[in-house]
């Protein structure tokens, strides 16, 4: 009965995909460009100025993570142009003041086996940036605070989502999600990714749990890649308390937090191991208040990253022994793992698909990297999600003066990502 089911449920999809010119991915694998896959390219190169103008709205509202009055404003924007789009309304959720957006479309919204699109609309950049960095598209490159990382890559998502909607309209003119099959898919947009999902990550968990598949739109690697390994971060302040003196004085009758974090920062750093890629980093530190005076307090942080889970463990068992060595001081640890590694075997039957899909869109090879930076990804992967990265905008200069979005690589990204949620919809179908 499923079988039977499960060829109808095709079958209808056919008979969309025929009417409007775009064939599903299940239909023929040729490995070769196909006219109803090419055709979807065409399709969203026709919604390239939609797609800049799209990406020029939401970088002209700036959206730093910690000032959330702003984070809210482009929360609004981002639910309107996803009301445009997808002709329906976000689920608008605020966790301690920070506002997510969640679409769920499909015949079964919120059931098991879906696909997961995850984005965000927060920035690492502060209020006022569009004064030195203003919106610009010249020569084929746009310009502007967040374009790259990653407002350009939420804009693909709803013209991507859109256009399977628009595959499956109706004579009423609705968008035909219920055509995306058991699970659908779920559209999660966040509000604080650059610092960390602190409000976030259980709302991506969670919904990572009941899907297939998480594909992220973070930007891509250099020169376009797919990002299919990802490492993982440990975060941690290490805080020295000592005893204040007189540094001319009696400097003896002090316990110096300085010297005591010089002795840290050294045993931290060694607890890196270069032949495994895990980097131990001692990054800010300050100590004491006055020149002439034994500090009697001082703290350094500390970056962590890793590519698998025994390391993270074991750098964190590490950290949580840390024991003074300057008489009388006392040392506080805190912190610990804060994102798990996006491990490569979770992304590589998802690199395959887009590989196969990429090749049926008549799109050049895809290539793959493995990156030091973390991303909601990690969250994904970590409950045994398959993850694939690195979807969104081709450029570069994330959080830098350079950030740029390349504009011809839009339309093919678009159509990578429709076509790809396609192919995971259909394998629950078929």
């Amino acid at each position: 009965m499923a079988k039977q089911a499960g060829a109808r449920h095709a079958g209808s999809r056919r008979a969309v995909f025929e009417h409007t010119g775009l064939e599903h991915a299940s239909l023929k694998h040729t490995g070769h460009p196909q006219a109803g896959r090419a055709s979807l390219v065409v399709a969203m190169e026709r919604r390239l100025p939609a797609i800049l103008a799209d990406i020029e709205t939401l970088v002209r509202c700036e959206s730093p993570s910690s000032v959330a009055d702003a984070v809210s404003r482009s929360a609004d924007l981002v639910a309107a142009l996803g009301r445009h789009h997808l002709r329906t309304e976000a689920e608008r959720i605020v966790i301690d003041g920070c506002a997510h957006l969640r679409w769920r479309l499909g015949a079964e919204p919120g059931s098991a086996g879906g696909v997961l699109v995850l984005a965000h609309h927060d920035t690492v950049w502060p209020l006022g940036s569009l004064e030195a960095h203003p919106f610009s598209v010249r020569d084929g490159v746009l310009r502007g605070p967040g374009c790259f990382d990653m407002k350009a890559g939420l804009v693909l998502a709803l013209h991507a989502l859109a256009e399977l909607g628009r595959a499956g309209q109706s004579g009423a003119g609705q968008l035909g999600f219920g055509q995306l099959g058991p699970g659908g898919v779920t559209l999660l947009v966040t509000g604080d990714e650059e610092l960390g999902s602190p409000t976030s990550r259980g709302l991506i968990e969670a919904e990572a749990a009941r899907c297939r598949a998480a594909l992220v739109l973070e930007a891509s690697a250099d020169g376009g890649a797919l990002k299919t390994a990802r490492k993982g971060v440990s975060l941690y302040e290490v805080r020295a308390v000592g005893r204040a003196a007189h540094a001319g004085l009696e400097p003896e009758r002090g316990v110096n937090a300085t010297v005591e974090l010089a002795h840290q920062v050294l045993a931290v750093a060694g607890l890196a191991d270069a032949a495994l890629g895990t980097t131990v980093t001692p990054t800010a530190l300050s100590s004491g208040t006055v020149s002439n005076t034994v500090p009697a307090t001082g703290a350094f942080s500390v970056d962590v990253r890793m590519w698998d889970a025994g390391e993270q463990a074991r750098v964190h068992a590490a950290m949580s022994s840390l024991l003074p060595v300057v008489p009388d001081a006392v040392l506080q640890v805190t912190g610990g793992p804060n994102r798990p590694p996006l491990p490569a075997s979770s992304s590589e039957r998802l690199f395959a698909l887009a590989s196969s899909v990429a090749a049926e869109l008549g799109l050049a090879p895809l290539t793959a990297a493995a990156v030091g930076g973390a991303s909601d990804g990690n969250y994904t992967a970590g409950v045994g999600t398959p993850t694939l990265d690195g979807l969104g905008a081709v450029g570069g200069g994330a959080h830098a003066d350079n950030e740029h979005v390349l504009v011809d690589s839009l339309p093919g990204r678009a159509a990578l990502l429709a076509a790809l949620i396609d192919s995971l919809l259909t394998e629950v179908t078929t």
